[in-house]
């Protein structure tokens, strides 16, 4: 027993963060030498700091992600779709999730195929959830990705949230992990208070009836 820790405060710690709605931010890029994980890693602050949230980042390049997928549809299977083991954990953070934040970058006017796979390999997970969507690239930053990244994951049945935040050429425009335009917080914060909004709403909605997907 820790002496210096009031008795039952991880008990109220967790009931704490069974409160809060949960966020799980994916890192999308697997790219030798990424950016994304210093996106991501700013972006949890800020949805640490807003305080709606109970964060986990999931980094894909940490995943086994094939892309050859079952014959059969992850829709239909669902608890029995075969997915490989290395992918559980994947699987588990996203169907804990009550919310989402997407770091993708731009590869050729779209997202990464990592990503794609990450995506298709579920369905249910994705189903009646928020996801929000950070990006950054050239001077588009990374919008084009976003762009085809709402379609699908509006035909998953997700609800995607219409003020994301972009980086346009991220590679000056960030400095010692941090985006140098002192704005960016603030469009953080109106992305994520549209989320937490969403988060809430759709898990109550969830709780109260299954969706009718």
């Amino acid at each position: 027993m820790d002496i210096n820790k009031p008795t039952g405060i991880d008990e109220f710690t967790d009931l704490n963060k069974a409160d809060l709605n949960k966020l799980v931010i994916v890192v999308g890029s697997v790219r030798e030498g990424r950016f994304g994980p210093v996106v991501a890693s700013w972006v949890a602050e800020q949805a640490r700091e807003h305080g709606g949230f109970d964060v986990e980042v999931v980094d894909l390049a940490d995943i086994e992600i094939p892309l050859a997928l079952p014959a059969a549809s992850p829709k239909y299977a669902g608890d029995d779709y075969p997915r490989p083991a290395g992918m559980a954990a994947l699987t588990s953070a996203l169907e804990s999730a009550d919310a989402f934040l997407v770091i993708t970058p731009e590869y050729n006017h779209s997202y990464p195929a990592a990503l794609k796979a990450a995506i298709d390999w579920h369905f249910t997970q994705w189903t009646a959830k928020p996801v929000g969507f950070v990006s950054y690239g050239g001077a588009a930053g990374g919008r084009h990705a976003v762009l085809h990244l709402e379609n699908v994951l509006t035909e998953l049945h997700a609800v995607t949230i219409r003020d994301g935040l972009a980086f346009p050429n991220y590679f000056t425009a960030w400095e010692n992990g941090r985006p140098q335009d002192p704005a960016s917080a603030g469009y953080a914060k109106t992305l994520l208070d549209q989320l937490a909004w969403w988060a809430g709403a759709l898990r109550s909605a969830r709780e109260a009836a299954p969706y009718p997907a």
